[in-house]
């Protein structure tokens, strides 16, 4: 008895230990309020400094409704590429032995370490009037580049590797050993992924989209480079925050805050999905 009261008080916290602890928590959340949570507040103070009308009339203009509309379409249509290329990435590299596997492992991680604006300039250099494809799209009179596919192609780029990097890891401390028993039982390829592997990977995938969604509404470099900035036709929220900051102030506050809500609702999902479904989604730790 007296040897377990030993451990046992070894592993209480001693005064000193308590003491550090509330000390480094304090210190950390004043970092993230100094650096999160006031810039979050002035921005909607700031948005709403010169009233509600103000704010409404704001966010109501033509050109800021085509931003609007713009940044869901791309986000629409890039993040479930992103989904189907995580996918798809995710179950090779976790269910096959292949010449470049290790290539691909670094090609999936680097957009992580591109700047956004030299991949929007590596888009240029191939889908521009003067790029490697840009005489043969003028001629078949197609436009990447200043256009929605050039915004949908930059957008899908920056975000490549947030789906993957959170099934791989996950796919990999799972194993294969389910879809090999479904295998041995006759179920074919689609049933398999539909019935063993999707519903296994869900929340993690779930996880991987918000991520994915998050980083592409909020996307700025890559996109203002091939964008042009056409004003009600190529400008995404974040172009035309950047547009209107130079010319009404107080506009471009209550057309941030738009975005701002966007990234909060997105990261409340994320919140919710985490707190939900924690276990499954440590599970690759």
């Amino acid at each position: 008895m007296a040897a377990v009261a030993a451990v046992v008080s070894m592993g209480r916290p001693t005064w000193s230990m308590r003491v550090a602890r509330v000390v480094l928590v304090l210190a950390a959340l004043a970092v993230l309020g100094w650096l999160l949570v006031l810039p979050l507040l002035a921005i909607f103070a700031e948005a709403f400094r010169q009233g509600v009308a103000f704010y409404l009339d704001a966010i109501r203009q033509p050109d800021t409704l085509a931003a609007v509309r713009l940044t869901l379409t791309v986000a629409a249509i890039a993040v479930p590429l992103n989904m189907v290329f995580g996918l798809a990435a995710a179950w090779s590299m976790t269910h096959f032995e292949f010449r470049g596997k290790s290539l691909l492992a670094a090609l999936i991680d680097l957009p992580f370490s591109i700047s956004p604006v030299v991949a929007g300039m590596m888009l240029i250099l191939v889908y521009g009037k003067d790029g490697w494809l840009g005489s043969w799209l003028e001629a078949h009179n197609v436009q990447v580049i200043f256009a929605l596919p050039g915004l949908v192609l930059a957008t899908v780029l920056v975000t490549l590797p947030f789906v993957a990097r959170e099934l791989i890891p996950l796919m990999q401390a799972q194993g294969s050993e389910q879809e090999e028993a479904a295998l041995t039982l006759g179920a074919g390829g689609w049933q398999i992924f539909f019935r063993v592997t999707l519903p296994r990977v869900r929340w993690a995938l779930l996880y991987g989209v918000l991520l994915c969604n998050a980083r592409a509404m909020g996307e700025f470099g890559a996109v203002y480079v091939v964008s042009g900035h056409l004003r009600g036709i190529t400008n995404t929220l974040p172009l035309q925050v950047d547009q209107l900051y130079q010319e009404n102030f107080s506009a471009a506050f209550a057309v941030a805050s738009l975005l701002a809500l966007l990234t909060v609702l997105t990261l409340g999902i994320k919140r919710f999905v985490e707190w939900r479904h924690g276990g499954e989604l440590n599970a690759n730790t």
